[in-house]
């Protein structure tokens, strides 16, 4: 396993670093474009690289906060205030550029498959991985618990691969108004998608460092989104 940390140059002239995840292998492998929570590229978020890796991925995880906060920077779950700035200061604009960064590193690496590259996200990370695979010409993607993505819903035509979308249904950050508008969405523009609600489980169930943890929907989901990249990749 080779981990590291790279910085990688924007369009808008920004530098933004990256956490990166690969087997040690000479053999060209697909690659993964995985988006942050809200609180940063932290322990959990590498984790998540690290066992993709071991399942046959290039992964690279962009730093979305590296116009307002310091490179590294990633927080508990505690104190949602301490990141609102950042986050509250993302637009579509600065995330696209964000995407294609990562995603020409991945197209410039030996040892990735360029032509078959998805992403995938979690919270914040999930509504960045639907514009991913708007963005870039992507094979999928995935979203879990991706808050905001109604937001995206008329951009839907503009997919590229298709979509998985995991909710929580106990989740009440996002309401089931806006999963219906997402859905009807991806239903009016004929792309293909999957739905998966885990009615036992809450918004951010599959990271086992946050009290909202759900080992039974985590397991079911990370056998599902193995299965899809498997299937599309």
């Amino acid at each position: 396993m080779i981990t590291d940390h790279i910085i990688l140059p924007v369009s808008d002239g920004t530098q933004m670093q990256a956490f990166i995840a690969h087997e040690s292998t000479h053999q060209p492998q697909p690659g993964i474009l995985l988006f942050q929570e809200a609180f940063g590229v932290n322990h959990h978020i590498q984790d998540v690289a690290q066992r993709l890796a071991k399942a046959g991925y290039v992964v690279i995880a962009p730093e979305l906060y590296h116009r307002t906060a310091p490179a590294g920077f990633a927080t508990g779950y505690e104190d949602f205030s301490v990141i609102a700035p950042h986050f509250q200061a993302l637009t579509v604009e600065q995330l696209t550029a964000d995407i294609l960064a990562a995603y020409h590193w991945l197209q410039n690496q030996q040892n990735v498959q360029i032509k078959k590259i998805a992403s995938m996200g979690f919270c914040l990370g999930g509504r960045v991985a639907l514009l991913a695979n708007m963005v870039a010409p992507l094979s999928a993607g995935i979203s879990f618990y991706g808050g905001g993505m109604q937001m995206l819903a008329s951009h839907i035509a503009e997919l590229h691969g298709p979509q998985l979308l995991f909710y929580g249904g106990k989740d009440k950050h996002i309401t089931q108004e806006h999963i219906h508008e997402v859905e009807q969405a991806f239903i009016a523009a004929k792309k293909d998608y999957a739905k998966v609600i885990f009615s036992y489980a809450d918004h951010g169930f599959h990271c086992n460092e946050r009290s909202s943890y759900h080992p039974k929907a985590a397991k079911e989901a990370w056998a599902l989104s193995l299965a899809f990249l498997q299937n599309n990749l």
